[in-house]
């Protein structure tokens, strides 16, 4: 006999007890829960299975605040629980649920989890996450924590892409972030219409990201701006695989301090490519990203295919909200193997000079953040006409700033056939490409 937060319309038609409080408890028996869960998926069967199922109740009217109902069903299945969301009903978040601390808990998100577009006040209670102006409708944190079900969240983005298009002081939400999770997986979901990134993956290890459905496209001429699939910052040991993504900025972004990160059988389309960056941004901090392996990613209809970013050693400016250069750090050990590419502005992009746009200038001023060991290899496909007829651009801001760069079996052209790529300031003994020093600049996209 397990625990059940009771006040779900489903149970109580299910059961003769509809005079039962929000609050209260009823028992049922394992037979019927199972009939209720979702199968767990691969990597949440590495953890304990769990001994108590919750369902989190709605009000399922489309506007009153669900948060109260999610937060008492999570507090009672955490250490050792099953939270499930249900299928047939839409939960409202209307306020920011702080869910760190879990441990041994699975959600099981099969119902439609909706953020309200109520912009003045997120601006002022959500959680501020204290890198680069990122905020959050809520906050999921612990150990040994899996989320899955086959549900989606959305972020209703419309209202906060025109907002932001119109002030670019707006703060917008991340539609899933995780904070201080150590052992966990997120799988088998939907994210639409993020006001931001989709993902963001920050102080955590050991984390599994697979089978998800990422979706945000503008119905207007306000861009979906900034809608990364993925940021990772100061995290190790995370693997992201077997999604597709459709957005309008990197597929997947490596910020500072991302480490032993595996990115793999990824179908991107209108994103911005597979980033390392950007980094450098701030002069008091050092920033590294090694040992990186992206494989077998398929890239339509994007700005990039596998792109590395840093900032000079000077302040710059990228737009009105980003600005920054000088920080010190290191770049090692990347490997891009295996990448389709269709409809892709430049295939490959090594840049020193993120935020400056005048690049004869940016070489005054090498960047402090060294890049090395970087390998490209098995990347073939079509360039567009952007910046036809040149297909890549490997430019580094000092030869002394760059070391061990490869590339090979490496097939992009121009649709014309050209294969032209931009090298500057690094050693082309190990390009197997058509190098030229003829630059068109970096992708400001």
């Amino acid at each position: 006999m397990l625990s059940l937060v009771s006040s779900v319309a489903v149970i109580l038609l299910a059961l003769p007890l509809t005079s039962a409080a929000p609050d209260q408890s009823i028992l049922v028996s394992e037979t019927f829960l199972s009939t209720l869960r979702s199968p767990r998926p691969f990597h949440a069967q590495l953890s304990p299975h769990r001994n108590r199922t919750c369902i989190a109740a709605s009000h399922d009217d489309a506007q009153t605040d669900d948060a109260e109902y999610i937060l008492q069903a999570i507090r009672d299945c955490d250490n050792g629980g099953h939270v499930i969301f249900a299928e047939k009903l839409e939960y409202i978040i209307a306020s920011p649920l702080n869910l760190t601390g879990l441990s041994a808990i699975d959600l099981d998100i099969q119902g439609r989890v909706s953020f309200p577009a109520d912009l003045a006040y997120w601006q002022k209670n959500s959680f501020d996450l204290v890198f680069q102006n990122a905020i959050s409708f809520f906050i999921l944190g612990g150990k040994d924590v899996n989320v899955y079900g086959g549900g989606e969240l959305d972020g209703n983005g419309q209202s906060w892409w025109e907002a932001y298009a119109k002030n670019k002081t707006v703060k917008r939400p991340i539609l899933f972030a995780i904070d201080g999770i150590a052992s966990g997986s997120v799988s088998n979901i939907r994210l639409y219409n993020s006001p931001m990134w989709h993902n963001f993956i920050a102080n955590s290890t050991d984390v599994v990201y697979s089978n998800l459905d990422i979706f945000s496209t503008s119905n207007n001429e306000y861009f979906e701006k900034n809608t990364d699939g993925w940021d990772i910052y100061r995290s190790n040991n995370i693997v992201i695989e077997n999604s597709t993504i459709t957005n309008g900025d990197d597929c997947v972004s490596f910020k500072p301090n991302s480490t032993s990160i595996l990115v793999q059988n990824l179908r991107c389309n209108g994103t911005h490519g597979i980033s390392v960056g950007s980094l450098g941004q701030y002069p008091e901090r050092v920033d590294y990203v090694e040992d990186i392996l992206v494989r077998n990613i398929s890239m339509f209809n994007s700005s990039e295919g596998a792109r590395i970013k840093v900032w000079p050693d000077a302040y710059s400016e990228k737009s009105a909200s980003l600005t920054g250069g000088g920080g010190r750090g290191l770049v090692r050990n990347v490997t891009y193997d295996g990448m389709f590419l269709d409809n892709v502005d430049y295939g490959l992009t090594i840049t020193q000079c993120y935020g400056q746009d005048d690049e004869e200038e940016c070489f005054k001023h090498p960047s402090k953040l060294n890049i090395t060991d970087i390998t490209f290899r098995n990347i073939r496909g079509r360039s567009n006409r952007v910046f036809s007829p040149i297909v890549g651009h490997l430019v580094c801001s000092s030869p002394d700033t760059c070391s061990g760069i490869l590339a090979e079996d490496v097939d992009i052209r121009t649709i014309n056939g050209s294969n032209l790529v931009t090298c500057r300031n690094l050693n082309r003994d190990n390009l197997d490409l058509n190098c030229t020093d003829w630059s068109k600049g970096y992708n400001p996209a």
